[in-house]
């Protein structure tokens, strides 16, 4: 992969829903890779386990095939990475919907997960939003530190230009709570960048751009 200095984007030339980011910074190094027509498939190492299997589940639950390789500076923490995967995820899924022509534009979903039950709604407006009313029961899930799933979420939705609203509605498992999260959010997103026949290739908005 070509080492560059600045974030360097790239579109496939064989299908306009794909795109590859690369971000380099003093405290990470990303590459992310997306097909929003995909099935589901998914590599992912961040080097936080949690995270890698939460960024599965957004792979596997919105049919977009994901690939996603993070090296940070972890011996500090985990928040530099955490939010940097969500700024060049975002990145990528922003740069494969291109002008936007043709999608649904909005989704939501409820997703339960035995005690938890999380909602998400979102329009993929080019106006980037989060509304976060999430609250774990644990300051921790194994090593990773609840607060940083809100400055994924975060990142996510600004750099895929995201109006993203995420509320769990009740849980008690921060486990649970969080993979709800994700999950919702990723049958959210499936629905929301679906290509809608009857759009006819135009811009869902009477503006004429998002």
């Amino acid at each position: 992969m070509q080492k560059r200095s600045k974030d360097a984007f790239t579109r496939s030339a064989t299908a306009a829903r794909r795109a590859s980011v690369t971000r380099r910074t003093k405290e990470t190094a990303i590459s992310a890779a997306v097909d929003l027509d995909g099935t589901g498939a998914y590599d992912i190492a961040t080097g936080i386990g949690f995270l890698d299997h939460m960024i599965e589940q957004l792979a596997r639950h919105a049919l977009i095939d994901i690939t996603l390789k993070a090296e940070g500076d972890l011996h500090i923490d985990q928040h530099h990475t955490t939010e940097d995967a969500g700024i060049v995820l975002g990145q990528a899924v922003a740069r494969a919907l291109g002008d936007k022509k043709g999608i649904a534009r909005y989704g939501f979903a409820y997703l339960p997960m035995d005690e938890t039950l999380t909602r998400v709604a979102l329009d993929v407006s080019g106006r980037p939003f989060l509304v976060w009313k999430v609250d774990f029961t644990r300051s921790k899930i194994g090593e990773v530190d609840t607060e940083l799933f809100r400055e994924w979420f975060q990142a996510f939705a600004q750099h895929a230009g995201l109006t993203l609203h995420v509320e769990t509605l009740y849980g008690e498992n921060s486990h649970h709570i969080a993979e709800t999260c994700y999950k919702a959010l990723a049958r959210a997103l499936r629905q929301a960048i679906a290509v809608d026949e009857r759009q006819q290739g135009r811009v869902p908005s009477t503006k004429g751009q998002l």
